[in-house]
């Protein structure tokens, strides 16, 4: 006996297709919609910052009876769309903020500085991370976040070691209420430590988390202070890029190594990232000088969104009863890690500051 298949007429799939909306098409609406939530919240208090905003919005979303079915369901391949490939966007234009010769400019002994607090603050917080038995890559997710760029940098480092989404989130989650309190307290301690107004931004600039957070901070004490934490500051996001191939290298080296094992498959991290070489190029762009202040303006904001709607993403997928269980160990964590960044930092910058 044989059996004949329909086949279906071409106009009846193309309509078909016309009238189902793409898959990602729900959770992109829903994340667009967390931003402008986000947007709303800092704007009513400022002192909260929007990618801040935005994370513990998405948390909130994937909790309420209402959403969370919304967020579980139709919604969940747009908003991993928006935790995996907006946050990429972010991470390539972030490298507008950064040229050459504000590297260049810094000095050897600003530049010592910068790579000691990296990597003094990058391996203590590593190596504290995993002694407190805190799993999976949130130890290593940590590190990144508070030595480097805060979510940018956790977000890039999580793509190259295909971290699970909540110790992203978590991770996430704790760098940027860190970064966010250091808002309110650095300020407080400018006149006690004895710095000056160079001091004051060089020690922001290599302490503090997220860019935004070190303009809201250094903004304080004033233009020059501001001028200095920024610099500072992007010479720290410069090494995002070596970071992530020297973590690429490390996986690839682990895939190597579990290639042979019985049922190993998957697909080969590449050493560098496609999305980290767009980091570079957008730097090497921003060296050459003719992109005018307009343009590198907007690019800023349209940075701020797509890192707002992948924080959104990454903070649905939150799992409260996961991140309780780890709670503790992850704010002693994030406590020693903040002392220790802001430390070092201020040593050093008693060292270099003449």
């Amino acid at each position: 006996m044989s059996f004949t298949r329909t086949q279906p007429h071409p106009a009846a799939s193309l309509s078909g297709l016309r009238r189902r909306p793409p898959a990602a098409l729900p959770g992109l609406l829903l994340a667009a919609l967390g931003v402008t939530a986000a947007i709303l919240v800092h704007d009513a208090v400022p002192a909260v910052p929007m990618l801040t905003a935005s994370v513990v919005l998405g948390i909130v979303a994937a909790q309420l009876p209402g959403s969370r079915q919304l967020v579980q369901g139709a919604a969940k391949v747009g908003l991993g769309v928006a935790a995996k490939r907006l946050m990429r966007v972010g991470v390539v234009l972030l490298g507008l903020k950064l040229s050459l010769s504000d590297v260049a400019g810094l000095g050897w002994a600003t530049v010592a500085l910068v790579l000691t607090v990296v990597a003094a603050t990058f391996a203590g917080t590593w190596w504290l991370g995993r002694r407190l038995g805190l799993p999976g890559d949130q130890p290593l997710l940590v590190a990144t976040g508070y030595s480097i760029c805060g979510a940018s940098a956790i977000g890039a480092v999580s793509q190259v070691t295909g971290s699970e989404e909540e110790d992203i989130a978590g991770s996430v989650a704790l760098v940027t209420l860190c970064g966010t309190l250091a808002i309110a307290v650095l300020p407080v301690l400018h006149a006690p430590l004895g710095l000056d107004s160079v001091g004051f931004g060089r020690w922001v600039g290599a302490s503090v988390h997220d860019v935004g957070q070190v303009v809201a901070t250094a903004q304080t004490a004033g233009p020059t202070a501001l001028r200095q934490a920024v610099l500072v500051k992007l010479m720290r996001v410069a090494l995002l890029a070596p970071l992530v191939a020297g973590l690429g290298v490390a996986t690839r080296r682990g895939w190597l190594a579990r290639r042979t094992e019985p049922g190993a498959g998957g697909k080969r991290p590449p050493v560098l990232p496609l999305f980290v070489a767009g980091f570079l190029a957008m730097i090497l762009l921003r060296s050459t000088g003719v992109l005018p202040s307009a343009l590198l303006d907007d690019a800023d904001q349209v940075q701020q969104l797509v890192l707002a709607a992948a924080l959104f993403g990454l903070g649905a997928a939150v799992n409260l009863r996961t991140l309780v269980r780890t709670g503790g160990r992850m704010a002693a964590l994030g406590l020693a890690s903040w002392v220790m960044v802001a430390g070092v930092s201020y040593a050093g910058v008693l060292l270099t500051v003449g």
